[in-house]
């Protein structure tokens, strides 16, 4: 499957910019798979205007592929059907994204089964491939990309990713199936690095950059790269988001997505200082959820806390057992919540959470 083989609609939204939530994993208190929550968890970014949804990613829990758990396919396969259903009862048509990893063959048989769900691109981790050449790096992305449209992704060494330099990214960049990058190295030089490679590489208007720099989401979307290039000067923004940070409180998220979209479509070359303390009040929040404190120990608990005080989750359980909320972290919460009534999504929740439960797909 290539770029140009997608709906037209979906292209044009990765393209624009959009909100793209890593969905997490519902268990129940046996850890066991809760398709009732997941399938809640869905309708509730659908509704909260997300343009795409991110499955079977680390928010997701990469532990679903363990063959003890079996978990992802049936995740997967959920997903895009709810998707596919309550976005289609709506006339809408979101980007989805299906997380893919391990080495070549596991990589290759992963993205295999997304195109058989109907998913439209994966994000594409090489965390398995950290002792791996920049050359057989490149030619495992290559070998993915020929089987569908690739969303690079660069991941902080903190949470399992690698370095990986400028040559890298020019390379990549050149991958034709190449639609999207998604920056998360929480690292401003390794985010220039990604930004200058696609400019160099002349494929600034093809591959669309995501923020996933969950320290710097907001900057990142309203600051204008300009690079200097062989070409000339290119021009260039982090036009949406593929965020775990987005996977809580959505509807916020997707409301200051439009009003940054619609003060660049303006022109408006000021930016009020108002947005820097807004990025600062993000990151305070993003630095409870996933306990920043203690080096992301708690990170998956945390969004896990955030949604169930929201009732969207039924608990925080993970399937490790030892992966818990840090000591401190549930009051770190309570503080950023009382701080900032004005980033939750909790009345609007409040109001859909009984019909996004229900059992019964809701047209």
């Amino acid at each position: 499957m290539k770029i140009q083989d997608l709906p037209a609609a979906v292209r044009e939204n990765v393209r624009r910019g959009t909100v793209i939530p890593a969905q997490p994993l519902a268990l129940d208190a046996q850890r066991k798979f809760a398709p009732r929550y997941q399938t809640a968890l869905t309708r509730y970014y659908i509704d909260a205007g997300a343009g795409g949804i991110a499955v079977g990613v680390h928010s997701t829990q990469f532990a679903i592929r363990d063959p003890s758990i079996g978990l992802f396919k049936p995740v997967l396969s959920l997903a895009s059907e709810v998707i596919d259903q309550y976005a289609g009862d709506q006339g809408r048509e979101l980007f989805k994204v299906a997380g893919v990893c391990g080495e070549t063959p596991q990589a290759v048989a992963e993205a295999q089964f997304a195109v058989s769900q109907r998913y439209h691109a994966c994000l594409l981790s090489l965390a398995a491939l950290a002792e791996s050449s920049i050359d057989d790096l490149l030619d495992h992305c290559r070998e993915v990309a020929e089987i569908m449209p690739v969303i690079g992704f660069y991941l902080q060494p903190a949470v399992g990713g690698r370095v990986l330099p400028y040559r890298f990214w020019r390379q990549f960049a050149e991958i034709e199936n190449v639609i999207a990058i998604k920056l998360a190295p929480f690292n401003r030089y390794q985010t220039l690095d990604v930004v200058r490679a696609v400019c160099d590489a002349g494929r600034e208007d093809a591959i669309t950059l995501y923020t996933g720099n969950d320290d710097n989401i907001i900057a990142d979307l309203i600051t204008p790269y300009r690079m200097v290039t062989e070409r000339g000067v290119k021009s260039v923004r982090i036009r949406g988001g593929l965020l775990g940070h987005w996977c809580v409180w959505t509807r916020v998220a997707t409301s200051l997505l439009d009003e940054i979209h619609r003060m660049i479509d303006r022109g408006d070359d000021d930016i009020p200082t108002e947005w820097l303390s807004r990025n600062i009040e993000v990151t305070d929040c993003n630095a409870a959820f996933f306990d920043a404190a203690n080096n992301f120990a708690g990170c998956i608990p945390g969004i896990h806390e955030v949604l169930r005080r929201q009732g969207l989750l039924p608990g925080t359980w993970c399937l490790d057992p030892n992966e818990v909320l840090s000591p401190g972290q549930s009051e770190e919460i309570d503080r950023v919540l009382a701080a900032y009534p004005h980033l939750n999504d909790d009345d609007f929740v409040r109001e859909h959470l009984s019909r996004w439960l229900q059992h019964r797909s809701m047209g």
